[in-house]
């Protein structure tokens, strides 16, 4: 009752400081941007009669039907070679293959469609962890506790935990969705593979934890009970 009564609004609220018709000028556009060890699907089509001009370039070299971009950042596309893909968006990375294809006199009229074959997100909490498929190509902060099934009372806000590869380091950040400085944080964005990580306990270990001490204090409180029995015992015993 003690641990429940600590659970405030204040706590635990998402985005205590906007109120209705609240406006957040957003620094940074939400679109998701290729990273290594992306799986991408990229298709070539053309108006053109002769499909068969079309065909070299959908000539897939990943077993799973797309293009796996290496740790470089690069993928090694048909025709056109390697291409450095890293730090694109998908739409910037289907108008720089269309303007390949046209300055290289492949094709006169290229639509290249390139889509992620898999957006993931761990997720690992006091509960446990799970892997969050995201269902399409962009997934802020917020989207992905939404789809990790939210966070319990008990767990801290001000210490939830984004951590991701940059540039060959492992780098975390502390992101807090009670406040709408979150919208601009570097890392609300969320990029494939990335963990968020939070602290506390679920109430399943909750319970645990206050089954176990109530059971060492109400032990402790029997043998100084025996303790104290005995010595008041021997007390009387001398008088």
């Amino acid at each position: 009752m003690l641990m429940a009564s600590c659970v405030t609004p204040r706590r635990v609220n998402y985005l205590q400081d906007m109120t209705h018709g609240s406006q957040i000028e957003l620094e940074n556009r939400f679109e998701a941007r290729i990273a290594p060890y992306d799986d991408l699907s990229i298709v070539v089509s053309s108006a053109q009669r002769d499909q068969e001009l079309v065909a070299p370039f959908n000539v897939v070299r990943d077993t799973k039907g797309g293009y796996l971009v290496d740790v470089d950042g690069n993928i090694d596309f048909p025709v056109l070679g390697k291409m450095h893909v890293a730090g694109l968006t998908r739409l910037q990375l289907q108008d720089t293959i269309t303007t390949r294809l046209i300055r290289g006199g492949y094709l006169e009229d290229p639509f290249v469609v390139v889509r992620f074959n898999s957006f993931k997100i761990f997720f690992l909490g006091a509960a446990g962890g799970k892997v969050i498929n995201v269902p399409n190509e962009r997934c802020t902060f917020l989207e992905a506790l939404a789809l990790s099934g939210g966070l319990d009372n008990f767990t801290p806000r001000d210490r939830i935990a984004v951590m991701r590869e940059v540039n060959g380091k492992m780098v975390m950040r502390y992101l807090d969705p009670r406040s709408s400085d979150v919208f601009n944080d570097p890392f609300f964005m969320m990029h494939q593979n990335d963990f968020i990580i939070t602290d506390g306990m679920n109430n399943g270990t909750i319970r645990s934890e206050f089954t176990f001490w109530t059971g060492m204090v109400s032990t402790i409180l029997s043998v100084a009970s025996l303790i104290t029995s005995i010595a008041l015992y021997r007390a009387m015993s001398k008088k």
